[in-house]
């Protein structure tokens, strides 16, 4: 036996627990809808602009609402997990930004903000987030589906 075969397979069990949420999330009965979470944040735009009459808004309330619930969850899971494991700090620049970008809390605003825009223009232009195409749709072998109006 190597020296790896006393260490716990935690990537085993997550990726049965992954399975079973996302078989239940598939699930009719449940949400009937793929992980994913960059729909929720057009969606939340739009509800903080007042703009749910619009088609767009329309085109994507199903999914926008769901995934907000889902960022929610995720955010209070995390939130959770930090004070269980004793992690929990407020901090605008990490220790690793410091080290590497400097302690400039602006460029730190700056970057961080400019880095989540990109990403969420990017995984809205590609139809949904690396969440949804990866976690959903790599676990069912489908190929990705963006939706066109005819």
């Amino acid at each position: 036996m190597g020296e790896n075969s006393s260490k716990p397979l935690l990537w085993l069990w997550a990726g049965i627990l992954l399975a079973i949420l996302n078989t239940l999330i598939f699930n009719i009965n449940m949400s009937d809808r793929p992980i994913g979470a960059s729909t929720a944040f057009p969606y939340f735009s739009g509800l903080l602009a007042g703009l749910t009459d619009a088609d767009y808004m329309k085109d994507i309330a199903r999914s926008g609402s769901w995934e907000l619930y889902f960022l929610c969850g995720a955010l209070i899971g995390s939130f959770l997990s930090s004070l269980i494991s004793r992690d929990f700090k407020i901090q605008l620049i990490p220790e690793r930004w410091r080290d590497v970008k400097g302690g400039s809390a602006a460029k730190r605003v700056f970057w961080a903000f400019l880095g989540g825009f990109l990403l969420l223009f990017g995984a809205r232009l590609a139809g949904g987030c690396t969440s949804g195409h990866i976690l959903s749709g790599g676990m069912q072998l489908a190929v990705t589906q963006v939706y066109h109006k005819n």
